[in-house]
């Protein structure tokens, strides 16, 4: 199956045009429900890329976010613009790119003060390292007349919460240094993209241009001559690291998933009661096992019934404390869409299926008996049609 393209998302269009004159031949892409993507390639390569506006807002930001991963499968996702940075190690114009990303406005008021409780995603381990290599080989920066020391990436925690940051001596922000000082800085959107790409089980990159100090300088003539400068760093950085990711998976004999696929394939049946049994081991005794090289696809029947006999392992699952309890909402919720579409059996229909239990196993990512059990129910849902 073809991957998708790398998705890029801004905020603003400042950092949507910053990324869209790196893009050769944008078309636009029109989604059911109005948002507008355009589709391109990363000028001088192959590397399809799909962008997108968010607009402001954690809020927005996942929604598009979630609806971009729904409408492209995309090999990543990368949400590039500007930020303000903490402190005055990091330099304007430099790029940050989140280590971890926390949702800052989590939290509990009580009468000796707020108390915080962030949320917090890490990146994924191959995209940081990836970038990591780009950022040591430090070739990737457009050239700026006039300015001999060109802008470096730093890896490092951002803050994302609901309200604009321009100051360093409210409650707040000395509330936000103190209680995330390793953050290198602070924005609007990342906290979203990064729970929508969670929740869809798609990796999630947050890059950066800093633009600003949060110190109340926003809107000034300094912020004015920066803002575009970072988000065109930011951009240049975003395009190298989406050619990478896109030529790493070119080079793949095949993705994780149709390993997965592959290997689920060859699953160990319960003859008796005809469901599907994990073996941990390197032989199994006493017990009768067949081995199925080729395993026959549920049915439209056979799948509903599957998916049924599925929600008895989520709740398994969840009473053994493998899988939390927010998780196991979303799953059930994810799971009853899954059913009422594979009732459908349209082409539409299959097609949400397909989608939705793709989110699902995202969501249970970490579980891998759920994993192994939703492999070969997506193929299957393909086919209802």
């Amino acid at each position: 199956m073809p991957k998708g393209p790398v998705v890029i998302l801004t905020a603003l269009n400042l950092e949507y045009q910053s990324v869209r004159q790196r893009l050769a031949n944008p078309q636009v892409h029109r989604h059911e429900r109005g948002t507008r993507f355009e589709v391109g390639t990363a000028r001088g390569t192959s590397c399809r890329v799909a962008l997108g506006l968010t607009n402001k807002g954690n809020h927005s930001a996942a929604v598009i976010a979630e609806r971009a991963i729904q409408e492209f499968s995309p090999v990543a996702v990368l949400f590039v613009g500007v930020a303000g940075a903490l402190w005055d190690a990091t330099r304007l114009g430099d790029v940050v790119m989140a280590s971890h990303v926390y949702a800052y406005h989590g939290g509990t008021s009580e009468d000796d003060g707020l108390k915080a409780r962030p949320r917090v995603w890490e990146a994924p381990h191959g995209i940081s390292q990836l970038a990591s290599h780009l950022a040591r080989l430090n070739d990737w920066a457009d050239p700026t007349p006039g300015h001999e020391d060109g802008p470096q990436v730093r890896f490092g925690a951002i803050a994302a919460g609901e309200i604009v940051q321009n100051s360093r001596i409210s409650a707040e922000a000395k509330w936000i240094r103190q209680h995330y000082n390793d953050a290198l800085a602070i924005e609007m959107e990342a906290a979203g993209v990064a729970q929508a790409g969670h929740l869809s089980g798609a990796p999630v990159a947050i890059v950066r241009g800093i633009s600003d100090r949060a110190d109340g300088t926003k809107n000034s003539s300094e912020d004015r001559n920066w803002q575009p400068r970072a988000a065109a760093n930011a951009a240049a950085f975003a395009i190298r690291l989406a050619v990478e990711l896109e030529q790493e998976e070119a080079t793949m004999p095949q993705d994780d998933g149709a390993r997965s696929t592959d290997w689920f394939d060859r699953r160990v049946s319960n003859t008796v009661h005809n469901s599907t049994v994990g073996i941990v081991a390197g032989s199994v005794t006493g017990s009768s096992v067949h081995m199925n090289t080729a395993s026959k696809a549920p049915g439209p029947t056979d799948l509903i019934t599957e998916l049924n006999g599925f929600r008895d392992q989520l709740g398994w699952h969840r009473t053994e404390g493998v899988l939390d309890e927010d998780s196991y909402r979303e799953a059930l919720t994810d799971l009853d869409s899954a059913l009422r579409s594979a009732g459908e059996r349209t082409p539409e229909s299959s097609k949400r299926a397909v989608m939705t239990l793709k989110r699902l196993r995202g969501l249970v990512a970490e579980c891998p008996a759920l994993v192994a059990t939703l492999t070969p129910l997506v193929a299957a849902a393909g086919d209802l049609a």
